[in-house]
């Protein structure tokens, strides 16, 4: 079986989303996954922080040219575009916003669907603006599960109603959804 890997982007209204997918998959859950957040969080206290709370895999903040590694959620870091560089790689990026935004959901999900293809599942959750949209579309093209919160059970529709309108969602589902779907494609490259 294939060695998947999970690319999930969200804004406005996405963190308990997040947490509730994140806090369905067990500790040896294998397929990494690369998160983005246009939200921050308040204080000193990081995403990553946050995330790791309500998580039993890993957490790390992505640093330049760090390696993949089994049994971790990668957060991107305030501020920088996240590249997927190569199989093994990330990279960031101070390049001009996307959307608005520095990281975008799109510059991620577009360098996952060049680098992995048909072995991407890609996330778009709550948000009000259309980053991801075209990404999504980009890792369908590429034969990649392309997967999108539903607006109705989204606290801001636009960002996964913008996906849908695009065709790029190949699957519209809840959170709870997602986690039991990403806990099926888990028991499959473990068997």
């Amino acid at each position: 079986m294939p060695d998947f890997k999970v690319f999930i982007g969200g804004s406005a209204g996405s963190i308990t989303p997040i947490l509730t997918i994140l806090s369905s998959l067990p500790p040896d859950f294998n397929l990494i996954i690369t998160l983005i957040i246009h939200s921050g969080t308040n204080g000193t206290t990081s995403m990553s922080e946050v995330l790791a709370t309500n998580c039993a895999l890993t957490v790390r903040e992505i640093s330049d040219k760090e390696k993949f590694l089994p049994h971790t959620v990668y957060v991107a870091p305030s501020d920088y575009h996240v590249y997927v560089e190569n199989k093994k790689h990330f990279s960031l990026s101070v390049d001009k916003k996307v959307h608005f935004s520095r990281p975008a959901i799109d510059v991620l999900f577009t360098s996952a669907a060049e680098v992995f293809g048909k072995h991407c599942i890609a996330i778009l959750l709550s948000g009000a603006n259309q980053d991801g949209a075209e990404g999504l579309l980009n890792i369908k093209r590429h034969g990649g599960l392309t997967i999108v919160q539903s607006p109705e059970s989204s606290q801001m529709s636009v960002m996964p109603q913008s996906a849908i309108d695009n065709s790029a969602a190949i699957k519209v589902l809840s959170p709870l959804e997602i986690g039991q779907l990403l806990l099926e494609y888990n028991d499959l490259i473990n068997t």
